[in-house]
């Protein structure tokens, strides 16, 4: 740690006009070259950067990480760059600064993060993207969920209920690539009845950031096109779902027509109990989250053991398969995901303890 430390105060010292701007930093307490073993009495220090706190998951995701450093005796140091990517890559470089033994990133912009890539295999830093790919980029491993069994799900829950007339497309943000994933998840159930003439999508709009707001605006501009016959909003998160819902709600339109979402958050669970929302798509975050705890963790320490057990298929709730970022074929752990209706809420989200009835 004292050399990796030593390289990077020394180039800090050329680029300390950007090094330190701007970081939101919480504080709990190698390039599958994996980390050097460490001495016991030795503190790992792990990196975990995101792209935002702002949402109810990312609140949870960080929350959940503490819990996992505290509970196994190591340093996590947790960096919001708050939906800006260059702030993102700066806050990398301040916690690699400090001596980071390995690096967790949800990548705000999945195009320029590849460089954090370079700068933390410079340092002897091992990467793990998590649940946002990082492209063009020598990535050690990839933790997500299946996003285009997502997009699947959320089209497959309004076609059960819908499966003639109007539809509007409400994407994600272009900038990240689980946003493309759904999109080709929704289109390939779609595809049969979009051929058949029985499903419509009158308009299709990107979300840039995933802001509901710009959802409620995409979602207005479909109904001005419709003329408000729609009958449903293909929403491709509960955050964009929301959004569709306040520009159907300003016409008379809430609970009539059908809206999909993901992440299973509290507004949306609330909203589809009342029936203004179909349906969501329950992300067990705590497995994700736990799992890539445990994957960065090992990977700190060195204990390439352990890695190579995780990787050969020894998880619980997914599997391990290979997604290809640009530059290679990232060993990528995937993990289950599950469709929520008013039918289910109580047997899945509420049996897991991932909201209470509180």
């Amino acid at each position: 740690m004292v050399k990796k430390l030593f390289h990077f105060l020394f180039v800090s010292l050329l680029i300390s006009s950007i090094f330190l701007t701007g970081c939101t930093a919480i504080n709990t307490g190698k390039n599958t070259q994996e980390a050097t073993t460490k001495n016991k009495n030795e503190k790992i220090v792990v990196g975990f950067s995101i792209g935002t706190t702002k949402q109810e998951r990312w609140q949870k995701e960080v929350d959940i990480a503490k819990k996992f450093a505290a509970d196994h005796g190591f340093t996590l140091l947790v960096q919001s760059c708050e939906e800006d990517p260059n702030k993102q890559i700066q806050q990398v470089q301040n916690m690699l600064s400090q001596g980071i033994d390995a690096l967790l990133i949800s990548a705000q912009d999945g195009d320029s993060s590849g460089v954090v890539v370079k700068m933390a295999h410079d340092a002897g830093v091992p990467v793990v993207a998590y649940d946002r790919l990082v492209r063009n980029g020598d990535l050690d491993y990839y933790l997500t969920f299946d996003n285009e069994k997502i997009g699947e799900l959320q089209a497959k829950a309004l076609v059960e209920k819908y499966p003639k007339g109007n539809y509007i497309s409400i994407l994600g943000g272009p900038e990240d690539n689980n946003a493309h994933l759904i999109k080709n998840g929704q289109e390939k159930v779609l595809k049969p009845y979009i051929d058949k003439g029985d499903i419509k999508i009158v308009t299709q709009q990107w979300s840039k950031g995933w802001d509901p707001t710009e959802a409620m605006k995409n979602t207005e501009n479909g109904l001005t096109a419709a003329n408000n016959n729609v009958v449903a909003v293909l929403a491709s998160n509960d955050g964009t779902a929301g959004g569709a819902i306040q520009a159907l709600q300003a016409q008379g339109l809430a609970g009539k027509v059908g809206v999909s979402g993901q992440d299973a958050d509290i507004a949306a669970l609330q909203r589809i109990v009342a029936g203004t929302q179909t349906s969501t798509v329950y992300k067990p975050t705590q497995i994700l989250n736990t799992t890539a705890m445990e994957l960065i963790y090992n990977l700190a320490k060195g204990d390439k053991k352990a890695v190579q057990n995780m990787v050969s298929g020894n998880i619980q709730h997914g599997h391990v398969g290979k997604v290809n970022n640009g530059t290679k074929d990232v060993t990528t752990f995937l993990m289950d995901v599950t469709t929520v209706t008013k039918d289910n809420i109580m047997s899945t989200i509420i049996k897991d303890g991932f909201h209470t009835m509180d």
